[in-house]
């Protein structure tokens, strides 16, 4: 069984307690990880806070330079990383190779953001002065990642972060933390220099409670749920520390009865199940106009029939859920919404067969007959399961959406123009995707309204939120 370490000021560090790392596919311990302590992140932090001003001084380019190796290095190992994030997170092999790719493209895209790094220049009001609007770094940044892209949601975050000029530390989620670790490792292999990039390790609240309401903390960056956002906006309240908050959603997928029916069966089924359902912005509920519901049902249960389900490590199209605790939240949801009226009719249960007797299994699951009030309509899944409801018109599922307490993203399917304008002006949520499956392009922007988020990531929006603005009055005369 292989032990990792977690990594400071460019120091490998173990301890006496460990993280016991599950593979999701058999439930069997593979890997260990040094479990840090709050002395550990206070180290942390200062490591960071002394390499930061130093590492701010070098020209943006340079810094990109060191991006440029970092994702060169992730090239090389494309194979190692690809199957470790099978191993701990549960994805198919297919889906870690692409992930693996998606997180050498976010690291790229930041390092060639070096050189477009922009401040301002205003006329002043009086003669022999100059205005100028800079951009700086926000000093010691804290990276906060959830288990679902344990390699992505790094190079999401490290990429803007390094090249505007701060530092980072990285606290993954503690079921996923092997990635952060050997990605460190590379970090250390190219020369990065000590301090500039930081990894802890921890389960529990007290390490990541510790780095958020540190002083020596100027920006948290967090991918997670809304619970976890919450608690995270208030312990960074006594230090008034930037947040950029990406949080979990309800996705409604809304298909009108003018759509094309066969592309949004695709999509929803697409959109629900990538990554088992583990993903922040998938499908999480059907709204379907009553008109073409029953057709559009039954062909979504034709297209499961076609997801094959096993090892992640061969050719399927779907793994395991990543822990026990997800499998049974979405138990406990499905349980719930059953008991009210809503109908099991595909899945509902862990696959049959020997080769699903242990690990984190659950079948591809449609609902029907599901209401307002249903559990896994009310309550984010994330899981491979579709809730099927009925709506009269545009205007039902608009409200629906609209009177949710969050809004993170949603699908419209309608080749009625008026209508996805309309959807474009009106629907409150960052993304919306119309007569188009699950997509997020690095040069895009992913961001959540009302309690799905506050700030984001990628594109030139997501460099920018790495930045603050420092005004220059300078009279020459």
């Amino acid at each position: 069984m292989k032990h990792y370490q977690f990594y400071i000021n460019g120091e490998w560090c173990d301890s006496s307690e460990r993280i016991e790392v599950r593979n999701p596919a058999n439930d069997e311990v593979f890997a260990t990880v040094a479990e840090s302590s709050t002395k550990d992140a206070q180290w942390a932090l200062e490591s960071s806070d002394k390499a930061q001003l130093l590492w701010a001084m070098l020209p943006a380019n340079d810094r990109g330079v060191y991006l440029h190796k970092i994702a060169d290095k992730l090239k090389t190992e494309r194979d190692h990383f690809a199957k470790l994030l099978v191993l701990e997170q549960g994805k198919t092999l297919a889906e870690a190779f692409g992930e693996v790719d998606d997180t050498i493209q976010y690291i790229i895209y930041s390092a060639e953001a070096a050189r477009r790094i922009q401040g301002a220049v205003f006329p002043s009001e009086q003669a022999g002065e100059y205005l100028a609007i800079n951009k700086v770094p926000y000093g010691v940044t804290l990276g906060l990642c959830a288990y679902n892209y344990p390699l992505a949601l790094i190079g999401r975050k490290i990429g803007p972060a390094l090249v505007t000029g701060n530092t980072m530390i990285i606290k993954p989620h503690e079921l996923t933390p092997i990635t952060a670790s050997e990605f460190c490792r590379i970090c250390d292999e190219i020369g990065l220099p000590k301090g500039v990039i930081n990894m802890v390790a921890g389960k529990g609240l007290d390490v990541a409670s510790h780095l958020v309401a540190s002083p020596i903390t100027k920006l948290v960056s967090v991918t997670g749920s809304i619970r976890a956002g919450q608690g995270i906006y208030k312990a960074a309240s006594e230090n008034i520390t930037a947040l950029s908050l990406e949080l979990g959603g309800k996705a409604p997928f809304i298909v009108l009865d003018d759509a094309d029916i066969d592309k949004a069966v695709e999509a929803a089924v697409i959109s629900r199940y990538a990554n088992c359902g583990q993903v922040c912005i998938c499908n999480e509920v059907v709204m379907v106009h009553e008109k073409i519901a029953d057709e559009f049902t039954d062909k979504v249960l034709k297209r499961i029939k076609e997801i094959k389900v096993g090892d992640p490590m061969q050719k399927v199209d779907m793994g395991p859920s990543v822990s026990s605790q997800g499998l049974a939240n979405i138990q406990g949801l499905i349980n719930d919404s059953v008991a009210k009226g809503a109908e099991i009719v595909a899945g509902g249960a862990r696959p049959e067969g020997a080769a699903f007797e242990k690990g984190y299994w659950y079948q591809p699951t449609v609902l029907t007959n599901v209401k307002e009030d249903h559990a896994v309509v009310e309550h984010e899944i994330f899981g491979p399961v579709m809730p099927i409801m009925k709506i009269g018109s545009y205007e039902e599922a608009l409200e629906r959406q609209n009177k949710r307490n969050d809004g993170l993203s949603a699908y419209l399917y309608t080749s009625d123009y008026k209508k996805f304008m309309h959807a474009i002006d009106h629907l409150q949520v960052g993304t919306i995707f119309i007569n188009r499956g699950i997509v997020g392009y690095i040069q895009g922007y992913h961001s959540g309204h009302k309690r799905s988020g506050l700030g984001g990531e990628d594109g030139i929006h997501g460099i920018e939120g790495y930045l603050q603005k420092k005004t220059i009055y300078l009279d020459y005369k």
